[in-house]
């Protein structure tokens, strides 16, 4: 019963929560640029209205590996919020990106499987620093359990400071904002050519919003597992570094150009050598 409580709130609230943090996205973008910006909801009627759109796809078998990339990844905050194996999710997570990566080079568009491409480069990219995360808990928690990372005596990012650096610097590329968003950008306006979605529209692409939102609350999640320990005031602390950390990216967002993507790929690595790099090594000399 304690592990299906915190299942069914992410089954049924992360993607109204990640709803929501796109609409707050949208609307202080807005203002950093001196404009009004759309209703904190405009989010949730654009895919309401993606919903009752006629469905007309190139290639059908692309509905069935997008929805198999939406349960996955929902399977996947389950598995998290459950409190099971850390590792085990990631590992899950990274197959969801698949099926991601398949309904777009299936649809035989130039502008979609060159989105397709850029998202495996986007995969290479922040894979190292999110499973080295999940080395540096296990180096400084002893386990893997998700459970047991939150019931530490003092907050994980005490001994993995590097880490913790490491894992926001490629969230930026986990949430496809700029200079990062090499695969497919989140802004509204460019909806035409749009990297990975071209070919996806209805409620294809409807289906993909969703997934996204349901895959930003759960990396928002392994955040906060860096600040989480027995302390409840623990959480509200994660709480703030989380609020904190999607400002911040609001506002790299709005004040940086799309980089290249070989200069991404090296820069992501750079970042993780030196910061989760270093600290890795600290921790075993530490045991």
């Amino acid at each position: 019963m304690n592990q299906l409580i915190p299942m069914m709130c992410y089954l049924l609230l992360a993607p109204l929560c990640g709803a929501i943090m796109e609409g707050f996205d949208r609307k202080i973008s807005a203002r950093m640029q001196r404009r009004v910006g759309p209703p904190i909801l405009q989010p949730i009627y654009d895919v309401i209205k993606l919903w009752k759109k006629q469905v007309i796809v190139v290639e059908k078998s692309q509905n069935f590996l997008l929805l198999s990339y939406l349960l996955l990844t929902v399977m996947t905050g389950c598995m998290f919020f459950a409190g099971t194996d850390l590792l085990m999710v990631l590992f899950v997570l990274s197959t969801s990106a698949v099926f991601l990566y398949f309904s777009a080079v299936i649809s035989g568009s130039p502008m979609s499987t060159m989105g397709a491409l850029r998202e495996l480069v986007q995969d290479m990219a922040y894979e190292p620093a999110v499973l080295l995360a999940a080395v540096g808990f296990y180096l400084t928690t002893g386990t893997f359990d998700v459970h047991g990372i939150m019931n530490s005596d003092v907050s994980a990012i005490v001994k993995m400071p590097g880490f913790f650096i490491a894992f926001v610097f490629v969230l930026t590329i986990k949430m496809r904002k700029s200079p990062f968003d090499s695969a497919q950008s989140h802004h509204p306006h460019q909806e035409l050519v749009k990297g990975i979605t071209t070919e996806m529209g209805a409620k294809n692409l409807a289906f993909f919003q969703i997934t996204e939102w349901y895959e930003i609350i759960l990396m928002l999640g392994v955040e906060a597992l860096f600040i989480v320990n027995k302390n409840p005031w623990s959480w509200l602390a994660a709480v703030i570094v989380i609020l904190l950390t999607y400002f911040l990216e609001i506002l790299i967002d709005n004040t940086s150009a799309r980089m290249k993507w070989q200069d991404m790929l090296k820069l992501s690595w750079i970042v993780t050598l030196l910061a989760g790099g270093v600290n890795l090594m600290a921790l075993m000399l530490i045991r």
